[in-house]
């Protein structure tokens, strides 16, 4: 459970998911500009958007959480002005964006992405 009050930064740029806990932690102060040790959650999405992965420190370590969804992709957030690196999101926008729902009421749902062939 997120604890109220907890700060939210999502990277708009996607990542190589192949990153680890340092390199992450690395393009926290490259492009959100805070240290990891802040409290605060940062989100990463992959190129395709299908795997997402969140760093943070808590009161016992480094933790990286790492979603993909069964089916779809991870909504896409859009910078509000030119040049913008990062987002701050509430707590709901955050749900909304692990669970691959809609973050606004007109943005419209998330590309279904193909199935993929077991050969």
């Amino acid at each position: 459970m997120i604890p109220a009050g907890v700060q939210v930064f999502v990277a708009l740029e996607p990542v190589d998911m192949r990153l680890g806990f340092d390199r992450l932690s690395g393009l926290v102060r490259e492009r959100v500009g805070y240290e990891l040790t802040t409290g605060a959650l940062y989100v990463f999405f992959g190129k395709r958007r299908e795997t997402v992965k969140v760093v943070f420190v808590d009161h016992s370590g480094r933790c990286v959480f790492h979603k993909r969804l069964h089916a779809g992709v991870f909504a896409r957030l859009d910078a509000l002005e030119p040049g913008t690196s990062h987002l701050e999101v509430d707590l709901a926008t955050f749900d909304a964006l692990l669970d691959g729902l809609p973050i606004a009421p007109e943005a419209p749902a998330p590309e279904p992405r193909p199935k993929r062939r077991l050969h």
